[in-house]
């Protein structure tokens, strides 16, 4: 059985999705229906935009829900089983699924990139990556950094890569003394906030409250959500945990390894570069990956 997963923030990059725009009459008109609901230009911004422009948290989100909307709709695929997004990712997933429409979902994923970009500015924090650390050693680790202020896991991505989101002086402290607890690596990611933590809570309620403004349906395949790592397919349920998912960690590991079990044997990657992917193959070294981000990846399949 195949699945279709999409990127979150961090995969965006110059010029994505200009080539799909070029030689899709339907991404076009798809994209120029974008510019229109949010009322500027995003194909501007992803297409020409400055690197530092388009890595602000309220220009990324749509960007690359955009780019993987326009991807999936595309390819056409009928014989997806079962769907996952990584964080923002989530909700293209969603979209796919037919649980949130094009509309709605482009609205609501402007409004959380805005939202989350505020909530940086005002509760300031930071992430970091820590990889190659023993399991057993991240909750001293994180207990260790607490210390110095809020700080928990935010992503576990894979066997020994989690990112951590906090207060900047406890996420300092964790990178600081993650080597004397046998990490390979730790690092200061350059993010515009402290995502999936307690930190964005403020967003909550004014997410919460956009929520009520869509419709959100019963999703015709299963979501595997990143709060839970279980598929879904409750209206409900989704509405909960996408609240759930702002403050909470991503249970990308987890949630790959629940949709294996569920029989899912190929991943396809639907979105700007191949993050998920490198993931994938090191939760599961099994399963088939592959992934669709430009023109070129798509021609052959249409």
């Amino acid at each position: 059985m195949k699945a279709f997963v999409f990127p979150g923030q961090g995969s965006q990059y110059c010029g994505m999705g200009k080539d799909i725009f070029e030689n899709f009459p339907a991404a076009r008109t798809m994209m120029e229906r974008a510019n229109t609901l949010l009322g500027y230009s995003i194909t501007d911004i992803m297409f020409s935009g400055s690197e530092e422009e388009l890595r602000q948290t309220k220009f990324t989100q749509p960007a690359i829900f955009l780019h993987s909307i326009a991807v999936a709709t595309l390819l056409g695929w009928k014989d997806i089983s079962m769907t996952a997004g990584h964080s923002l990712g989530e909700y293209t997933a969603l979209c796919f699924a037919g649980s949130i429409s094009f509309d709605d979902a482009l609205r609501i994923v402007a409004k959380r990139g805005e939202l989350m970009q505020n909530a940086g500015k005002e509760n300031p924090g930071t992430m970091a990556a820590i990889i190659g650390m023993p399991d057993n050693a991240l909750e001293s680790l994180i207990a260790e950094a607490g210390s110095e202020g809020i700080i928990q896991s935010a992503n576990f991505n894979s066997p020994g890569q989690v990112v951590l989101s906090g207060e900047i002086a406890a996420v300092k402290k964790a990178v600081k003394i993650a080597p004397s607890k046998g990490a390979r690596m730790a690092k200061e990611l350059v993010v515009s906030g402290a995502f999936h933590s307690p930190l964005m809570k403020p967003v909550e309620k004014e997410l919460s409250a956009a929520f009520e403004q869509i419709e959100i349906k019963t999703a015709e395949i299963p979501v595997c959500m990143n709060a839970i790592a279980r598929p879904v397919t409750s209206a409900a349920e989704i509405r909960k945990n996408l609240i759930l998912q702002l403050t909470s960690s991503v249970l990308w590991s987890q949630s790959i390894e629940a949709m294996v079990q569920s029989g899912i044997s190929e991943f396809v990657e639907i979105g700007p570069q191949k993050v998920l992917q490198g993931l994938i193959k090191r939760i599961d070294k099994t399963v088939t990956i592959r992934g669709f981000d430009s023109a070129a990846d798509i021609l052959p399949f249409i």
